[in-house]
């Protein structure tokens, strides 16, 4: 029986992974932009609402088929929950308290949390000796930004921290969620039921919490929006599902370590951000963490090794 052919990440695939990388690296930016002049539940209701729009254009243009079961209507607004209206607005709400590189980098705790969830979620997934140690490697990471006067300490700095990884882990649950409820769907119909589930959740909660919006913003507001909803939203799911289908979810989560050097990069040339070293040796130790728990970088070593000592 031959050996099913595995996923590669060709010249293609490795651009569009970076491209993927800059378009989510720089809605931690825009976030923070966004900010200055708009409420926390009204920038991610405009961030929802305007990528559900654009996704729905192109479900409808390309006539993908849509689900008809009641059951499958109502797990796009759980997945939207889990997935957009609690990570979203989480993360927003804790740029408000600590830098955006800072919270691209404990963002990245995803792929830790998400390992971890699936693990108790699904038999073809539990935790082995090496996926375990990747886990606890990624956590004592997570432990590392934070810092120690955040552990000691409770204050809006830890609180903006805890909150993203509130988010971090509300995207762990959305993926083992996803997994096991759309079954069948075509993604880009997922992501578009998902983000309409989230809009008719946060368009009234925006108005209650923070009133009807002026729309008397500033160029660079709007900019922000726009890049949120359109780029770092809609563009950006549909560019994820390209990845994936010519790389695989396995070389698509290096994405995973590429979103936090752009997001440090830009919180420091237009904000004038700076992080602490604790905050780099806390990505060093989530990257590592997350190499050990992929371990494609560990079969490589072995393989050479191998080879190598069949050649003598």
């Amino acid at each position: 029986m031959s050996r099913p052919v595995q996923k590669t990440l060709s010249a293609r695939a490795w651009a569009e992974l970076l491209l993927l990388a800059l378009i989510w690296g720089g809605s931690f930016l825009s976030i923070r932009l966004a900010l200055d002049e708009v409420g926390v539940l009204t920038s991610v209701a405009f961030r929802v609402g305007g990528a559900a729009v654009v996704l729905w254009v192109y479900v409808l243009g390309r006539r993908l088929p849509l689900p008809r079961r009641p059951r499958v209507w109502a797990a796009f607004l759980v997945m939207g929950l889990l997935n957009n209206v609690i990570p979203f607005s989480l993360i927003t709400w804790g740029e408000l308290h600590i830098a955006s590189g800072l919270a691209s980098i404990l963002n990245a705790s995803t792929a830790i949390f998400g390992v971890l969830v699936a693990a108790l979620v699904f038999a073809d997934e539990r935790l082995g000796p090496r996926r375990a140690l990747g886990v606890l490697t990624g956590f004592a990471g997570v432990a590392t930004a934070v810092g120690p006067s955040a552990l000691t300490g409770l204050d809006l700095t830890s609180l903006g921290q805890l909150a993203v990884l509130g988010a971090a882990s509300s995207y762990a649950c959305a993926a083992a969620f996803a997994r096991a409820s759309f079954k069948g769907v075509a993604p880009q119909v997922a992501a578009a039921g998902m983000l309409t589930g989230s809009t008719l959740v946060l368009v009234p909660a925006a108005l209650l919490r923070d009133g009807a919006p002026s729309l008397d913003y500033s160029a660079a507001t709007w900019g922000a929006l726009v890049y949120l909803a359109v780029l770092a939203s809609a563009g950006a799911y549909l560019l994820y599902y390209r990845v994936l289908a010519m790389a695989g979810a396995g070389n698509l989560s290096l994405v995973t370590l590429l979103v936090s050097p752009v997001a440090i990069l830009l919180g420091w040339l237009v904000l004038g951000e700076t992080l602490p070293r604790h905050a780099f040796a806390g990505f060093g130790l989530l990257a590592l963490g997350l190499a050990i728990t992929d371990g494609r970088l560990l079969r490589r070593r072995t393989t050479k090794a191998r080879t190598a000592a069949e050649k003598t």
